[in-house]
């Protein structure tokens, strides 16, 4: 039967896949809609595969608050180029799949990819779908969820870094600079317990080894060692770190100025390359 026109650009609208892959597989599939769509995923099914093993650093990494500031979530999708990353149609793919998660709040990346997509097809199926029309690796790369009295979120302009950040109580300018914070200054823990012991006994192994190098006794590698390792908690915990917009002033202590008692409570970190 003759492909119109008008049947390859609806089809294009629904999946995003260029004119002519659109005209191949309604051709292919005898102009059966439903059947051409099924070409399509399948042919992402066969891209993700072929390009299982490539390396996707490049992607798009965005940020959401409900409207009572009270639930933020980060959602952040990965490919393999630049190029890709900066599209327009890429970065409302990955903007619809974050209003999927807000309106439904699942609890990890794989409750977000069996959510519905669109069209009958569930955000997994969409991001294999987009292997084929786009030819790249497409993945989603990060979920992360964050509940609090009071929560906050930043994007960096690239959109190579997103974060969401809670607090104990209302405070709008605290919670966007925390947030800020956190993008900048990459923490790998919101304060000294939340750090991994195992990162702990590698700090401190660290620490003698240098102290040992530097010639030191071996009674006071411990002590030095533990010293090393608050320098570490200083420059890697949030709350410990020195504030970026006044530098005598650690984050806890930032915070507790703006209002006496306010605290994190709990913050997410999606970076991207």
């Amino acid at each position: 039967m003759a492909i119109t026109a008008s049947d390859v650009n609806k089809l294009r609208k629904q999946t995003g896949a260029g004119m002519m892959d659109c005209k191949k597989a309604l051709t292919e599939a005898n102009g059966d809609f439903d059947e051409a769509i099924s070409i399509l995923r399948k042919k992402g099914q066969k891209v993700a595969a072929k390009r299982a093993d490539r390396e996707t650093s490049e992607g798009c990494a965005l940020a959401a608050s409900n409207d009572n500031n009270t639930f933020a979530a980060v959602v952040a999708v990965s490919c393999e180029t630049d190029f890709v990353a900066k599209n327009d149609d890429f970065v409302a793919l990955t903007q619809h799949i974050l209003d999927v998660a807000m309106t439904h709040q699942p609890a990890d990346a794989d409750a977000l990819k069996a959510l519905p997509f669109a069209d009958g097809i569930t955000i997994g199926e969409k991001l294999i779908e987009q292997n084929g029309v786009i030819g790249e690796k497409i993945e989603l790369a990060g979920y992360e969820t964050v509940e609090a009295p009071y929560v906050s979120f930043y994007v960096h302009m690239n959109n190579k870094i997103a974060t969401i950040v809670g607090l104990n109580e209302e405070a709008e300018e605290a919670a966007k600079d925390v947030a800020m914070q956190a993008a900048a200054m990459a923490p790998v823990a919101l304060n000294r317990d939340a750090v991994p012991q195992e990162v702990i006994d590698k700090e401190l192994e660290i620490g003698k080894d240098l102290a040992r190098q530097e010639g030191k006794p071996e009674a006071m590698l411990d002590k030095i060692a533990q010293g090393r390792l608050n320098k570490f908690f200083k420059e890697n915990t949030l709350v410990d770190q020195d504030f970026i917009k006044d530098g005598k002033l650690s984050v806890s202590k930032y915070l507790d100025s703006v209002k006496k008692g306010l605290h994190i409570t709990d913050y997410k970190r999606v970076a991207l390359g």
